[in-house]
């Protein structure tokens, strides 16, 4: 911890009027989605990252060496940093306020909005530690900072309970912030904290921020586990993580930055390492954000890269002039990349406020890339001709594909509409109304006929476990049965060819039996859909239907129960219950009315939407649950059996 006493941490000015106030808090317990994107677990979670984004920030800003997120026995988060701490004098614009209560009360107050708090920042992006107050049953903050330790208590929905006080003298005259907050139940859909959720974030923000220590500690019953993250290799260490559970095809990473000299405060990391696999992996991220939807800065990195592999292929004479050029596709084959940039103001675009748009970045991004990899290939000639031999196989694998694409399309044109076989189509030709069923089995997909809902219900039955695409390139998955299918039955294509917006249906129900079969059916086609179809499940179009394990009688209506937490909260509600339970069977064995009523029917059915928060994340779990490295694996598996849901890959 920082062992500063003159409140400041380093020599930098921050005090109360570096907090510049935007507007002030309103309306966010009413409408939470706005702030938080949901109440359900993604939005809890988000509360965590608020606060912790802001320890981050004092990180990137140079004050900051350790973070601590603690989830408390009472269903508490404790995040505490020894940063600056937030300001606990008086702001000039509002004398009654200390900083402290201007940061956790007031929407978008604090020093990242043209104050001279932080040069760069990532918390812009988010929406603040008073939302988290807003959203919170109680919240209390500790500050140290001037060798006394202040603190300050709110309680339901941000209201403080009393003034900034000091309670005594900072420990060994440290400096930090600490925050604890208890989120409402009255707001949330559920209350209690994944803790695996928040180790992998904390972990890629570890990797993110060389030398930064992290450590997290889950003091609830049951959940005891602590673990530290610290990364003297930073971006470098991320790579290697990444690449573990596949096959590299050299030891070395190759790592290089570059910053701009014009005055944009203006930097760049990258690193990067091939593997054997045939999947691309490039994870950019602006000030500590992940940009998802990419941005100039992966443009940047993408055109040079491409140009830069060309040109030393040729100069070399591994590729001839006749021959034309390797297709930024066919580089980037088995490549694992992070691209990490930092800059002062981040212009953030695209649906999710995740893509970056600021042209100069690219530039810079470009500029580094092409002469520093030029350089890194030069030195390193072995491996550099490992990448071109990749790159070339790859060339031939995706000539391969194009004829295996040309020979499904005509294969459809002959069938007719282009609709595989297999598939019952529902009557509407609006993808935003319609939903298609992928069932497992023929029997269960005769029953899911019987008991859909033809106007907007198509139902495709496929036959066992499909090819597992994490070990087969485009040509050789194209060839499969049952992924033609897939294919024809979306409609928008495959691979880099994948167009989201001319998907047949905006809900691509898996539906499977609940079993080791079903788990593992499930698993294999949420794999091709994240390698192939990456676009259908970022923008939330994939489901996972939830046939109940348990039905019972209340009266003379049915009830039907989840699974065995939803049995014991029934019986906890009707403690005087009597009548028994009845454990479902598999889809096969279902009648297509329980089906329907339990499984398909919208108004009862339980639906789990999969989503990807962090895709270097869901890289590196689909690699190990799918690849070649049975131990790793085997390790994953046991390690986190019990926390496994679709939700959170």
């Amino acid at each position: 911890m920082a062992e500063n006493g003159d409140g400041t941490g380093r020599s930098g000015s921050y005090d109360a009027k570096d907090l510049t106030v935007l507007e002030g808090l309103e309306h966010v317990r009413k409408r939470p989605g706005m702030y938080i994107g949901s109440t359900g677990s993604s939005g809890l979670h988000h509360l965590v990252w608020e606060v912790v984004d802001n320890s981050v920030d004092e990180a990137m800003a140079g004050y900051c060496t350790c973070i601590e997120v603690i989830l408390l026995a009472d269903g508490a988060c404790k995040v505490a940093d020894d940063g600056r701490g937030i300001p606990v004098d008086r702001h000039p614009q509002h004398k009654n306020k200390s900083g402290v209560e201007i940061a956790l009360t007031m929407l978008n107050a604090g020093g990242k909005f043209g104050g001279s708090g932080y040069k760069v920042s990532g918390g812009l992006h988010g929406v603040g530690v008073s939302v988290v107050n807003a959203l919170s049953a109680r919240l209390v903050v500790e500050v140290d900072r001037g060798g006394d330790r202040h603190r300050i208590e709110f309680a339901k929905g941000g209201k403080p309970q009393g003034p900034l006080e000091v309670v005594g003298r900072s420990p060994r005259n440290r400096t930090g912030t600490a925050v604890t907050f208890w989120p409402d139940a009255g707001v949330f859909e559920e209350v209690e904290f994944r803790a695996q959720t928040v180790v992998e974030r904390l972990q890629m923000i570890a990797f993110l921020n060389k030398g930064l220590e992290i450590r997290f500690r889950d003091e609830r019953p049951g959940h005891i586990q602590e673990v530290t993250y610290r990364y003297a290799g930073g971006i470098v260490d991320f790579v290697k993580h990444l690449n573990a559970s596949k096959e590299p095809l050299f030891k070395k990473v190759a790592s290089f930055a570059g910053s701009a000299t014009d005055g944009q405060n203006q930097e760049v990391e990258v690193a990067l390492q091939w593997n054997a696999g045939f999947h691309e992996g490039i994870y950019s991220f602006a000030n500590g954000i992940a940009t998802v939807e990419g941005g100039m800065h992966e443009e940047g990195f993408k055109k040079a890269l491409t140009n830069v592999v060309n040109k030393y292929a040729k100069a070399k004479n591994l590729i001839k002039e006749k021959d034309g050029n390797l297709t930024g596709e066919d580089i980037r084959e088995g490549l694992t990349a992070i691209i990490a940039v930092r800059l002062q103001d981040p212009q953030f675009e695209g649906q999710t406020k995740s893509k970056l748009g600021n042209v100069s970045i690219r530039t810079l991004v470009e500029k580094a890339t092409y002469e520093k990899l030029n350089e890194w290939l030069e030195e390193h000639p072995t491996e550099a001709r490992q990448v071109l031999n990749k790159s070339v196989q790859a060339a031939r694998a995706r000539s391969a594909a194009q004829q295996a694409r040309a020979l499904i399309r005509r294969k459809s044109a002959l069938e007719g509409a282009g609709m595989p076989g297999k598939l019952t189509d529902c009557s509407t030709r609006k993808p935003e109304e319609a939903e298609l069923f992928i069932v497992e089995g023929d029997s269960a997909g005769g029953s899911a006929i019987r008991a859909r809902e033809p106007r907007n219900q198509a139902i495709l039955p496929i036959r066992g476990k499909i090819l597992n695409v994490e070990r087969a390139r485009l040509d050789k998955m194209l060839k499969n049965t049952e992924i033609q299918s897939l294919i024809g039955a979306i409609g928008a294509g495959v691979g880099e060819e994948f167009d989201v917006d001319k998907i047949r249906y905006h809900k691509v129900i898996l539906l499977a039996d609940a079993d080791v079969d079903g788990s593992h059916i499930r698993t294999l086609l949420l794999t091709f859909f994240f390698r192939q179809m990456k676009d259908l499940v970022e923008k939330g179009h994939v489901y996972v239907a939830q046939p109940p394990l348990y039905s019972t009688l209340v009266g003379k209506e049915k009830v039907y129960l989840k699974d065995d937490v939803a049995k014991a909260r029934f019986l906890a509600e009707h403690p005087n219950h009597k009548a028994e339970f009845g454990r479902l069977k598999g889809l096969g064995e279902m009648d297509f009315g329980e089906l329907g009523e339990t499984t398909m029917s919208a108004a009862h059915r339980t639906l789990l939407q999969v989503t990807v928060e962090q895709a270097a994340i869901a890289d590196d779990i689909f690699s190990i649950l799918m690849g070649d490295d049975v131990p790793l694996r085997k390790q994953f598996i046991v390690t986190n059996a019990k926390d496994v849901r679709f939700l959170d890959i």
